[in-house]
């Protein structure tokens, strides 16, 4: 996003806990994230081959990035590349379940952030796994109302009605 026609990052996003994972946040008028500036940083990390993906406008800049993930111009070798299904969006709801078809189409694997997060865990055995677990039931409500209204397109509440419910 470009900080100067959009504003700052909203403060209650906090980069802190994610520690050595955030390698930076990067000013960028492109709709691809994948700017010389983060070329360049991947490039210095030959270790990372995965990436998730997640974020605003899917069918747009989450698309784009994921894209030129699977099609680098910048080295030989794709990146495996997921995306996070409860955690993107779009301002035409609709749009979602499309550009997610889109995605696994391209090679791109889409999952949730549950399920990203396990797999990223590994076993009940990892040092962290106790606090992961407390999150994950703590998140259960607001990630469920997620899915509902960016997976299935429906507003919040929707799917409860009858009506729905059967044509589900």
């Amino acid at each position: 996003m470009q900080c100067i026609a959009l504003g700052p990052l909203d403060p209650a996003i906090d980069l802190n806990v994610l520690g050595n994972l955030h390698l930076g946040t990067f000013d960028k008028t492109s709709f691809s994230m994948i700017t010389p500036d983060i070329q360049n940083l991947l490039l210095a990390r030959p270790h990372i081959t995965n990436v998730v993906l997640f974020g605003i406008e899917a069918h747009i800049c989450v698309l784009q990035t994921a894209l030129a993930l699977r099609r680098p111009t910048f080295r030989a070798e794709p990146y495996t590349t997921y995306v996070i299904a409860d955690a993107i969006s779009s301002h035409n709801p609709w749009e979602v379940p499309i550009v997610l078809q889109r995605l696994a189409q391209e090679g791109t694997f889409v999952s949730t952030s549950e399920s990203i997060g396990f797999q990223l865990i590994g076993d009940a055995k990892h040092p962290k796994f106790k606090a992961f677990s407390a999150l994950i039931k703590e998140s259960m409500e607001g990630t469920s109302r997620a899915g509902e209204v960016l997976v299935t397109g429906l507003k919040p509440g929707q799917a409860d009605s009858p009506q729905i419910k059967t044509s589900l």
